[in-house]
């Protein structure tokens, strides 16, 4: 379990591909000599399992099924992704339940300066719109973030300075395809009904 807060901006060093399969080296300001073999760990939002520790650098194999449904087949060497450790007991939840199971992909569609804040506007796979409600949560490359509106399959977020500089999110473009985590109790919820 994550919380979406991020702690470290990693950068892909390479990546590689066997079957439909890829595996991909991520440098990191974490203490390596703290990680242990299995650990997980998300990256741009996806719950990844470390294969492979070096000095400054973490390993990790993704399956075809991850690639068929996040944005990580786009990985290329400088590519930077934001990283955060699975929550331990005790530590703080400062964002909100994020599993690491990314749901789909959403598009960046807009770009609007708010004073210091940045909107953004995305469009969500039609499947997964009716799990997104205004001042509702969902995680964004990682990124815990409240929903300011919901239109149809479009909806949007902002971005204040501190979220920009100490994540991804400062390189946002229109355009860029980004992993999305619909909230685990919408999803939940969403269940329930079926059976109401």
């Amino acid at each position: 379990m994550f919380t979406g807060i991020i702690t470290d901006i990693g950068e892909v060093l390479s990546t590689s591909r066997e079957g439909g399969d890829m595996r991909a080296r991520i440098r990191t300001g974490y203490d390596t000599a703290g990680i242990e073999h299995g650990a997980s760990i998300a990256s741009d939002g996806v719950c990844l399992t470390v294969v492979t520790l070096g000095e400054d650098w973490y390993e990790v194999d993704i399956s075809g099924e991850t690639l068929s449904k996040t944005n990580l087949g786009q990985w290329a060497p400088g590519r930077r992704v934001n990283l955060e450790r699975a929550l331990r007991v005790g530590d703080e939840l400062g964002g909100h339940i994020v599993s690491g199971h990314v749901d789909g992909v959403a598009r960046v569609l807009a770009l609007a300066p708010e004073g210091d804040s940045l909107r953004v506007t995305f469009e969500a796979p039609a499947a997964l719109a009716r799990f997104i409600a205004p001042k509702g949560s969902v995680a964004l490359n990682g990124t815990s973030l409240t929903v300011n509106e919901v239109e149809g399959t479009r909806f949007g977020v902002n971005l204040i300075a501190h979220t920009r500089a100490v994540t991804t999110w400062g390189d946002v473009a229109e355009g860029d395809a980004v992993n999305l985590e619909i909230d685990t109790l919408a999803r939940y919820v969403a269940r329930l009904q079926e059976f109401a």
